[in-house]
């Protein structure tokens, strides 16, 4: 008469197939550190909330995880204590396999921005009453007054150079503050859009230029400014090294883009030429330009936010750089 029990051969199968998913993995690695709710496992791995339910799911099914309420909230985490030796063997060799991989670090990222903004009242977490000062501010002021007041810290008599200047959003936002605005970009569209979004500012001059060239007179700018605009760029060193030549001495280099991921998809769908850079290579294409690495930050992700991370980088010209 045959047993109803699983074997350790079926068992061992059901706890494969549970890990046998690549977005799986990726939520085992945040619970194994963390708990968290569904929404928060969406947000860390950009992924519908219906699409982590069945993977949760699947997980708890497989004794990977296990589930607890408190309030409104179901909260999941490895089931550490309850893994045996087996199974932690098995989890670990999973684990290891994910170190290194640039999506595994944004979603570490992401988690702990998402943990940073969680209330510090718990009750105010899992949503019962009152809010707390940033809700109340947000409701009267609404999102942007953070940002919107950092531009006016910039020296009114600079000149800057937004390099890749799209439609014409960061020239919007520090064209008030500053002295002039020299928007460039190889697109007529995207000139013609900046045109219109800026049509009351008179501090601003458009030029249709290729950023491998220099498109500004040498020594001219005070900043130049490369917004999410390089990874666009067939030759990176040679679009930092014409932005270095139009700054004066002492001007200042600001690259915004993407660290470096691997969603190569970008390439056919949104004529991405690079997957994001590192600090090693910006510091190096810096250095031949002659403008001196001086930060470069990996930005806090928007938990919102659907694509890679970021990062700000900014460099000194020292000296003028050569013509």
């Amino acid at each position: 008469m045959s047993s109803t029990t699983p074997g350790p051969t079926a068992t061992l199968l059901e706890q494969l197939g549970g890990l046998h998913d690549a977005s799986r993995l990726r939520l085992m690695v945040l619970l194994d550190a963390h708990e968290l709710a569904v929404g928060e496992l969406a947000a860390a791995i950009q992924a519908p909330q219906s699409t982590v339910s069945r993977h949760l799911k699947r997980l708890i099914d497989a004794g990977w995880i296990q589930r607890r309420s408190v309030g409104p909230q179901s909260l999941y985490r490895v089931s550490s204590d309850d893994l045996d030796d087996r199974a932690r063997s098995l989890w670990s060799v999973a684990a290891a396999g994910l170190r290194g991989e640039p999506t595994h670090a944004e979603d570490l990222r992401r988690v702990d921005e998402i943990l940073s903004q969680r209330k510090t009242d718990t009750r105010a977490f899992f949503g019962a009453t009152g809010a707390d000062w940033a809700e109340v501010r947000e409701q009267l002021f609404g999102t942007t007054l953070t940002h919107a007041c950092i531009p006016a810290m910039l020296d009114p008599d600079w000149v800057v150079a937004d390099l890749g200047c799209g439609t014409g959003q960061l020239a919007a936002a520090i064209g008030p503050w500053v002295g002039r605005i020299e928007a460039v970009d190889r697109e007529p569209a995207m000139l013609e859009a900046a045109r219109r979004r800026l049509a009351d500012l008179d501090n601003v001059r458009f030029h249709e230029a290729d950023m491998h060239a220099a498109a500004l007179p040498a020594g001219s700018v005070d900043l130049a400014v490369m917004s999410l605009v390089l990874h666009h760029v067939e030759a990176p060193a040679d679009a930092i090294n014409a932005a270095a030549t139009m700054l004066r001495p002492g001007g200042r280099l600001l690259i915004v883009d993407m660290v470096q991921h691997d969603r190569t998809e970008y390439r056919d769908t949104m004529g991405h030429v690079h997957l994001g850079f590192t600090r090693d290579e910006i510091a190096a294409w810096c250095d031949q330009a002659g403008v001196t690495l001086q930060r470069f930050e990996v930005l806090r992700p928007d938990p919102d936010a659907k694509g890679p991370g970021l990062f700000a980088a900014t460099a000194r010209a020292e000296t003028a750089p050569p013509a």
